[in-house]
């Protein structure tokens, strides 16, 4: 097969019509592309002998062997050809590289802390680099700028000051673990280059966690068959490796996302059947539903997907009718060919890492699950470990930026890299004005039971 340079193994396949990437451990139904940020297990294969290997994010290489795998993976033909571990000592280490960790590293950079930077990725940017819609609110938060440009200027200013010896970027790595220390934090770290690995043992004092946040699921049946994506990763196909996910889509979800896709569909020349939305309402702007209508798309509330059709890939889809109480309508069911679904319903924090380091965090419905529980400085229960972005509450990117500057700054701070409290003082109000308005009121109530919580685990300390 052939591939063009810089895709993804699971992008080149589906370019190449391979829509199949393995099979469920109990049923051996057909999976494929689902996330497409190495965040599920539905693109694990083989590649040269290696098992598991997440190939939604792995890069395609010229005479690669990728295989499928039996159900579990086996263990690897492959051998070992990892380096002795090698020891990194840095003031701050930001894991991901979206939009908050980006601004982060550079907060802390631009105050004199050495910075590791680190995504699992080919390339920085996280979900920036599929956003090719022009951003909202003041011109201070790049509005009228599309994240695919705001993206690269950060990109840029990174690796201005990485050839300055201030930030040091590590992609294509992953943070496997958070490990003891008599002072310094510490975090294993490892490197993958060409299939093969390097171990780093990462001292670090203080580590900004901007890990994102996982698609989330809708239970139904056939919600595993190839066809289905979560809304990121059709993003991901389309906007970064030109690739269709299909040629006629349900689209799930009527929030900003499922807006912004669906348009996004439409413009690869893609058929977008219709917008489906569980609550009574659109929860997205009209702005975004207003160009849908006008290309004659219709977005239908009270709705939601019933189940889907195909043996080995999605072939048609039953959609159902909701009653005030969310309970399907009998005999509303309706019957819609297509061969893509793309499911635009909420993000959950990813909190795997946090956990590790014991950093208290609780379920908050309005912060799109477990969080953090963190300070206005985005300072969690452990001293010298920050949240940012989507990983401290679900928002936009907008904020996510802010955030990661706020604890950028504030870790160099506690470094005593700056004294700078003023710009911090700045930041904070920034964020505030950004989440003023009817679609920052949940954030605000998010933020607001944080602030409760780390009160309450103040008093209890």
């Amino acid at each position: 097969m052939v591939g063009e340079e810089g895709d993804t193994i699971a992008s080149a396949l589906h370019a190449a019509g391979v829509r199949t990437l393995t099979t469920s451990l109990k049923y051996e139904s057909p999976r494929g592309f689902f996330c497409g940020i190495g965040k599920c297990s539905s693109c694990l294969m083989r590649v040269n002998g290696i098992p598991n290997v997440r190939t939604c994010i792995a890069p395609l290489k010229e005479g690669i062997s990728v295989e499928m795998q039996d159900k579990l993976g086996l263990l690897p033909e492959a051998a070992f050809f990892g380096e002795p571990t090698k020891t990194l000592h840095v003031d701050v280490l930001v894991v991901g590289a979206g939009p908050a960790g980006l601004c982060a590293a550079l907060e802390s950079a631009k105050q004199g802390a050495s910075v590791l930077l680190v995504d699992e990725n080919q390339c920085v940017g996280g979900q920036l680099i599929k956003q090719t819609h022009k951003f909202f609110g003041s011109k201070q938060e790049r509005a009228g700028t599309r994240g695919i440009d705001i993206a690269k200027e950060l990109e840029t200013d990174v690796w201005n000051l990485q050839k300055q010896g201030k930030i040091q970027v590590m992609a294509d790595s992953t943070v496997i673990g958070y490990y003891e220390s008599d002072k310094k934090h510490r975090f294993g770290v490892v490197q993958r280059c060409e299939y093969q690995s390097i171990l780093y043992d990462v001292r670090c004092d203080t580590a900004i966690l901007a890990c994102g946040a996982m698609e989330n699921m809708l239970l139904f049946p056939g919600n595993d068959l190839p066809g289905v994506y979560g809304a990121g990763a059709v993003q991901t196909l389309m906007n970064v490796y030109g690739v269709k996910p299909g040629d006629r889509v349900l689209m799930v979800g009527a929030g900003n996302v499922g807006l912004i896709v669906s348009y996004q569909l439409l413009q690869a020349g893609i058929e977008v059947d219709r917008v489906v939305e569980a609550a009574p309402v659109i929860g997205g702007y009209n702005v975004h539903a207003a160009k849908l209508r006008r290309c004659g798309v219709p977005i239908m509330t009270s709705h939601s997907i019933k189940e889907v059709c195909g043996k080995d890939k999605v072939e048609a889809a039953v959609v159902v009718r909701l009653d005030e109480n969310w309970k399907p309508i009998k005999d509303s069911e309706e019957y819609i060919k297509c061969d893509t679904i793309c499911l635009a319903v909420g993000l959950t924090p990813s909190t795997r890492l946090l956990s590790q380091i014991g950093v208290q965090y609780e379920f908050i419905p309005e912060a799109g699950g477990y969080v953090a529980v963190h300070d206005d400085t985005m300072q969690t229960s452990v001293k010298g470990i920050y949240v940012a972005g989507d990983a401290s509450g679900i928002e936009e990117a907008s904020t996510a930026m802010i955030e990661g500057k706020i604890a950028g700054l504030a870790a160099a701070i506690q470094l005593r890299r700056s004294k700078n409290k003023k710009l911090l003082k700045q930041y904070r109000e920034e964020l505030s004005t950004l989440r003023a308005g009817p679609f920052g009121e949940k954030p605000r109530i998010a933020k607001q039971k944080i602030a409760k919580m780390k009160e309450k685990h103040h008093a209890s300390v």
